[in-house]
């Protein structure tokens, strides 16, 4: 058992799937926030304001919007509309094509760990989150 903290452990293990999803994407010119964007517009419309909202937690400090992913996705005819965003039937499309592989992304990060496990540790750092968010 390492002695290393919790910290470490999330912070190597987030630079890893950050890495793991962007190779995985690569092949479409894509990372993470372009998968992200896309999905949250697969599950609910919105505008950007609301997709910085849904995002937050994932973007950097140097980061403060998702609006050049946003264009980027626009320009591919992938999103639909200029405040009210939603994914044309293109970016439908390419949704449903790349959650297949962002799904073997997540079965590999999940080899080897039970359903029960995984819903442990999700638990567990809700619970961190919690602790600290409570202050």
């Amino acid at each position: 058992m390492s002695d290393l903290p919790i910290g470490y452990w999330l912070k190597h293990l987030d630079r890893l799937i950050e890495n793991d999803l962007d190779r995985t994407l690569a092949a479409e010119s894509l990372g993470r926030r372009h998968w992200q964007v896309l999905n949250s517009l697969h599950t609910e419309p919105g505008t950007v304001a609301d997709l910085d909202r849904r995002l937050a937690a994932f973007l950097e400090e140097d980061e403060p919007s998702v609006a050049p992913v946003v264009d980027e996705l626009r320009a591919r005819g992938w999103i639909d509309g200029l405040v009210a965003l939603s994914l044309s039937a293109q970016g439908e499309a390419a949704h449903d094509a790349l959650f297949e592989k962002v799904q073997g992304a997540r079965r590999r990060l999940a080899q080897g760990i039970s359903a029960e496990e995984y819903r442990a540790t999700v638990d567990v750092l809700e619970r961190m989150a919690a602790n600290l968010e409570r202050g």
